[in-house]
């Protein structure tokens, strides 16, 4: 379980951030995390996983506090930033081995992970390349494979979807179903909102800093699209 309370994460000499962000998610759900550009997603994210401070307010996963046990909450989380910041001295290569060893993976279970997902995301001779060669949807594949080679309990995407070719998109489209159906919780911030109300079974949508949706998917779209409710919220600013 992913339990949020009110998270507040104002940034100084701004009214920007998020306020009071309370959420619950189980394992299993995939949840849509919606809101226009500067509206508080990315800075919520970065709370969640532990790169911004916050104010106030409790994040817990499997009973574990983020304040209080911040390694123990990273080892089971895994994160994909809409911008992939990687080493581009490395091999791709070497950055999953290294990925690898802060996770504490054995090097046969490394292994069986990357013979799966190198093949299932086309990399090829590619994986042994510098970063510093790939291109942006290559980079963005590379971090998937690292989020995802420990088995993660929670797994947050920023915009993920950006740069991926089709064939990335199918494949990251139905490794979040498979991860949820094995019980794992999915936080999955974007703005394709067509692809959001098909694989998502929860919503929060937040304006100006503030929760103005947190609801399941079925109960919004029995009133309206996810498209019409966004519009509706943003149209008046």
């Amino acid at each position: 379980m992913l339990s949020i309370n009110n998270l507040t994460k104002v940034y100084k000499g701004s009214e920007k951030g998020i306020r009071n962000l309370t959420l619950d998610l189980a394992p299993g759900d995939i949840c849509a995390f919606i809101g226009m550009n500067g509206a508080g997603k990315t800075t919520s994210i970065k709370s969640i996983v532990g790169i911004h401070r916050f104010d106030r307010g409790d994040i817990e996963l499997d009973s574990v506090n983020i304040a209080n046990n911040p390694q123990e909450f990273k080892q089971m989380i895994g994160y994909s930033p809409d911008t992939p910041v990687l080493y581009g001295n490395m091999t791709g290569y070497s950055y999953l081995e290294l990925i690898g060893s802060i996770y504490q993976i054995d090097n046969e279970t490394i292994n069986e992970q990357l013979n799966t997902l190198l093949k299932k995301l086309n990399f090829g001779d590619a994986i042994h390349d510098l970063i510093s060669t790939y291109s942006h949807g290559m980079k963005q594949r590379l971090v998937l494979i690292s989020i995802l080679m420990h088995n993660p309990k929670l797994i947050i995407l920023d915009e993920p979807f950006v740069g991926l070719d089709p064939n990335a998109t199918y494949f990251l489209q139905e490794e979040m179903k498979k991860r949820a159906a094995e019980g794992s919780i999915v936080l999955y911030s974007t703005h394709v909102l067509e692809v959001a109300e098909k694989l998502c079974n929860k919503v929060v949508m937040i304006h100006d800093g503030e929760v103005v949706v947190n609801d399941t998917m079925i109960n919004l779209l029995s009133e309206s699209s996810l498209g019409e409710k966004f519009r509706s919220i943003t149209a008046h600013g």
